[in-house]
């Protein structure tokens, strides 16, 4: 099986996650024999900083990708996986190491549309989003999905915390 994790970085299992598939720089690269990592390089996105729809997917099942982690995507890019039959998760973040960890383990599955992607896929027709030509926009969708990324880990150390101090108690 072959895992694809959208990063900012090519530092392997190290990489950061990107908040989003199509404008991320590179593309970890993930073999598992079972579930045990085989072999692991990085490609560079060759549509980083602006692609049409269907381009970067259509990279990704060129590179024989089974799955596609990453911290967002499109509703069409989700189309254009399922079509490819490459499984799509959304949800991703930390590093790819962390990400792997979790979609092997079952706890990072799924996807759904990042909002403002949610937004600009109802357009009739399939010209290049306008958000994605402008840098301000992306930064501030990024920003969006860094926030509701880092909302969750502090929920989960919240209730780490929480579940720590009750068991103290006994």
């Amino acid at each position: 099986m072959r895992i694809a994790v959208s990063a900012d970085n090519d530092n392997g299992l190290d990489s950061v996650v990107s908040p989003h598939f199509g404008r991320c720089a590179y593309y970890v690269l993930v073999d598992l024999d079972g579930r045990e990592v085989s072999q692991v390089s990085a490609v560079s996105n060759p549509y980083y900083g602006q692609h049409q729809p269907g381009q970067v997917p259509g990279f990704i099942k060129d590179q024989r990708a089974d799955v596609m982690l990453s911290g967002g995507m499109g509703q069409r890019a989700i189309g254009f996986f399922q079509q490819y039959g490459i499984q799509a998760v959304t949800g991703a973040a930390g590093t790819v190491r962390h990400a792997l960890e979790l979609y092997l383990g079952g706890a990072l599955q799924g996807a759904a549309p990042c909002r403002e992607s949610t937004q600009h896929a109802h357009q009739e027709t399939p010209a290049q989003d306008d958000y994605e030509k402008d840098e301000a926009g992306r930064l501030r969708e990024e920003v969006e999905i860094l926030q509701q990324q880092l909302d969750q880990v502090m929920k989960r150390l919240d209730d780490m915390n929480a579940d720590e101090k009750e068991s103290r108690r006994f």
